[in-house]
């Protein structure tokens, strides 16, 4: 999960981006509305953005509305102060998913978070599944017929972006837009490393991550069980 934080208060900012870090995700932050701005028009790997409204140079506001003007779906909490109820009212009328009032509890938000994420990747359960392989998407724990599987952060990170796109294409590319903040250096040869690790923890029985050469990797479909063939009539 890749989050871009617009928020102005460096301490928050910063408290913000650590408790969202821990829990497994990819953070970038601004503190103006004109680098939120530029931020989404030129990085389409987000998959939330936490919205200050008080923010300097242009307002969440606005950056919302520019946001929804281009035709962008990404999810968008925003902060406000306690009594800015005209704010939050004007902020979910252009398009925003919901909102907070300050100061707040960070464990609602981390709960807020992951459940705007879900339903934009149209995952209804909090563990998605993928035939024995089960990913836990709040503890951010996998496992494999019940049995914990051993990932690092990385390796979970591309095992999840894998799994909300099972079926689907991901690049090289996109993976490392996934995976790294502003000033990460992770290379392609690493994103290969990395897969090759992740393969050999949870390609057991039915699962399968594929190699599209030259262009990235897929995590196979497990297809449905084929009905079973009738038994042969007995002899008479």
């Amino acid at each position: 999960m890749r989050i871009l934080i617009a928020e102005d208060d460096t301490v928050l900012a910063n408290g913000l981006s650590r408790g969202l870090r821990a829990s497994g995700a990819v953070v970038d932050c601004v503190s103006s509305g004109t680098e939120a701005d530029a931020a989404l028009r030129t990085n389409s790997e987000f998959d939330l953005l936490i919205l200050d409204l008080g923010l300097p140079k242009m307002n969440g506001l606005e950056v919302l509305r520019l946001l929804r003007a281009r035709g962008q779906t990404l999810p968008v909490l925003i902060l406000t102060a306690a009594d800015g109820v005209e704010e939050k009212v004007k902020g979910l009328d252009l398009g925003a998913d919901d909102y907070m009032a300050k100061p707040f509890a960070f464990n609602e938000l981390e709960a807020r978070v992951r459940a705007l994420t879900r339903r934009s990747a149209g995952v209804a359960s909090t563990v998605v599944r993928h035939g024995p392989l089960e990913f836990d998407l709040t503890g951010r724990v996998a496992s494999i017929d019940g049995r914990m599987v051993d990932l690092s952060a990385r390796e979970l990170a591309l095992l999840e972006v894998l799994l909300h796109r099972s079926g689907r294409l991901v690049s090289k590319e996109q993976m490392v837009a996934r995976l790294c903040e502003w000033g990460d250096e992770v290379s392609i040869n690493a994103i290969e490393v990395y897969i090759h690790r992740l393969r050999k923890k949870i390609e057991k029985g039915p699962i399968r991550i594929a190699t599209v050469r030259g262009l990235g990797y897929c995590l196979e479909k497990i297809p449905a069980s084929a009905p079973a063939a009738p038994s042969a009539a007995p002899p008479h």
